[in-house]
């Protein structure tokens, strides 16, 4: 045992050293939802309605959390899911991340709205990158994204269908959080108690919108002062979007904030190559189901065999094997990479791995599944 597993032996230790660490704004950002956040509860209380009968007597348990998913085999069916502004939360996030994600051999995936450029990560991410677009308001801005995109290495496409609107998170409006940047004297003094933070932000300089800001035209497309990413790309696209989509971009796609079983169809018929299940882990809408209770439906509708990830209110290992048990193939969580940078930056990440390795081993070891596989055969307890 480590000691870091001493001192921080679950994800809630390293969110409660993240706010600690970094400002109050940019731990507002990171961990707020929107409206009374009633959505976020919802995502944690429909997780742990999920209950596995416990299996005695099956002796010792070699386990594999190995995970084939889009033709690529993973040491964990888990990755980083793309925030945005990554780098307003941690000076240089995004680079560690990206570099900690090729040597663990999990996918990272960058934000359209990320602090760096694409580029900037071409020589850290491997065959790992994958890149989460929102849809710009101009078609041949999306083809000259995608053509860099490709040539910095990005394997993988990931649409994010589900900010129609700009979503209020109060609580970031709150701490004054609003693009583009502006410093209030509230902002410097939550800086001055987070020396280290202050210290990294000086050496990266001040986070802005780098892919946005290099095509011309595109940041007068604010709309007020609220730093979305709703305000900056055209959160209104439709399916003949998708369709373009599709033509461009030729490698593997897939969409993310699917909830309705009947789109996540229509997308496959379409060529789309995986279903991303996710409300945006609460910070888009409040007032839908938990994403957990669509994946099921999700799963029958499209057959065993084709690729879903889910994203939205994992807390540990879990709650991984709750969203593998019902239906998902991979795992992707933001706010726990970004807790674990901000309390340990790259250890951080390491750290929160070997977190979900071994509770992910503890659960599996009290169910009786010695692999990913098996965790899709036990028996589930639905409880209110």
């Amino acid at each position: 045992m480590t000691n870091l597993d001493i001192q921080f032996p679950s994800m809630a230790d390293l969110r409660k050293v993240a706010k600690r660490k970094i400002p109050h704004f940019a731990f507002e950002y990171l961990d707020s939802g929107t409206g009374s956040e009633y959505g976020v509860r919802e995502n944690r209380r429909r997780l742990d309605q999920i209950r596995f009968l416990p299996e005695i007597l099956h002796g010792e348990i070699a386990y594999d959390l190995s995970r084939e998913f889009m033709g690529k085999t993973y040491p964990l069916p888990i990755g980083i899911a793309p925030v945005g502004m990554s780098g307003l939360i941690w000076p240089g996030a995004e680079k560690i991340l990206a570099n900690k994600a090729r040597k663990a051999n999990i996918p990272f995936c960058l934000s359209t709205v990320a602090a760096v450029l694409p580029e900037d990560l071409a020589p850290m991410i491997g065959d790992n990158g994958w890149f989460q677009l929102y849809e710009p308001y101009s078609g041949e801005v999306r083809r000259d994204i995608f053509k860099r995109v490709r040539n910095a290495g990005f394997k993988k496409l990931v649409v994010t269908v589900d900010v129609p609107e700009q979503s209020r998170r109060e609580r970031q409006r709150r701490a004054g959080l609003v693009y583009p940047p502006r410093i209030t004297l509230s902002h410097i003094l939550s800086a001055m108690i987070c020396p280290r933070w202050s210290l990294a932000r000086i050496q990266e300089g001040m986070p802005r919108l780098k892919l946005l800001e290099s095509y011309d035209g595109d940041d007068k497309k604010i709309k007020d002062g609220s730093t979305t990413a709703g305000s900056l790309y055209r959160g209104d696209i439709d399916w003949s979007t998708i369709g373009h989509i599709r033509d461009e971009w030729k490698d593997d796609i897939l969409v993310k904030g699917i909830m309705i079983p009947e789109d996540a169809l229509r997308l496959k018929k379409m060529g789309i190559d995986g279903i991303w299940v996710s409300n945006h882990s609460g910070r888009q809408f409040e007032g839908g189901p938990a994403p957990i209770e669509q994946l099921p439906r999700v799963r029958e509708i499209l057959g065993d065999e084709f690729p879903i990830a889910y994203d939205s209110g994992i807390t540990g290992g879990l709650d991984i094997i709750r969203a593998l048990a019902r239906g998902a193939d991979f795992v992707f969580l933001g706010r726990a990479f970004h807790f674990a940078v901000s309390a340990l930056q790259g250890k951080g990440v390491e750290h929160l791995l070997h977190i979900l390795a071994e509770d992910m081993k503890s659960n599996m070891g009290q169910i009786g599944a010695k692999d990913i596989e098996a965790i899709k055969t036990k028996k589930i307890i639905l409880r209110d």
